[in-house]
């Protein structure tokens, strides 16, 4: 209650996922995420060269050819096939697919439309200026935890030591932020 709900979280790409990003826009926050690179293996067409329909729920490829959903697997992903009957003699095959049986398979996760909302907002003057900050303020604790406070290398063995090491270390980070703060107030008054 005292604690206001944030307008935006910036977050590396990692954290960049369906589920995330669903979570941040249903509760209206506005997520500054950084471009991610198509994860696409040299020499074939990457995702965004085959067109998502959203109003017949299919992909087109570049030659035209519809991939027509066909199951959702247990992760969320609706899976999208092509016609290997047709696909055979398409002279991109060698750049869309390497199946044996000429199938082309694009899945897209049922949430998706969450991540390309996010991809949209990064582009924004307000969300590159939020994005900026986090190489500032998030960035630099993990820098101070690194070099100041021993969290390059750990010389304790077992997750309940490092737990409490990686606790106790950011706790007495905590301390010492809170401690600039009260200062900086004291000063200012």
């Amino acid at each position: 209650e005292k604690v206001k709900k944030p307008l935006a979280v910036a977050a590396d790409a990692a954290y960049k996922t369906p589920a995330i990003t669903k979570f941040l826009f249903e509760h209206d926050i506005q997520p500054a995420l950084p471009y991610t690179r198509p994860k696409t293996k040299d020499g074939f067409l990457r995702k965004h060269e085959y067109v998502y329909d959203e109003y017949y729920d299919c992909y087109l490829c570049p030659e035209g050819q519809v991939l027509k959903y066909t199951t959702t697997t247990k992760d969320g992903k609706r899976q999208y096939k092509s016609n290997p009957t047709q696909c055979v003699n398409c002279p991109l095959l060698t750049q869309c697919t390497s199946s044996k049986d000429h199938r082309k398979i694009i899945e897209r996760h049922i949430w998706a439309h969450h991540v390309e909302e996010a991809d949209h907002l990064r582009h924004q003057s307000d969300i590159k200026q939020i994005y900026a900050r986090r190489k500032e303020t998030i960035e630099r604790v993990f820098a101070d935890a690194k070099e100041k406070h021993g969290m390059r290398w750990t010389t304790l063995r077992g997750i309940k030591k490092l737990s409490m090491q990686a606790m106790l270390t950011f706790a007495a980070m905590n301390l010492k932020k809170l401690a600039n703060w009260t200062w900086q107030a004291s000063e200012m008054a």
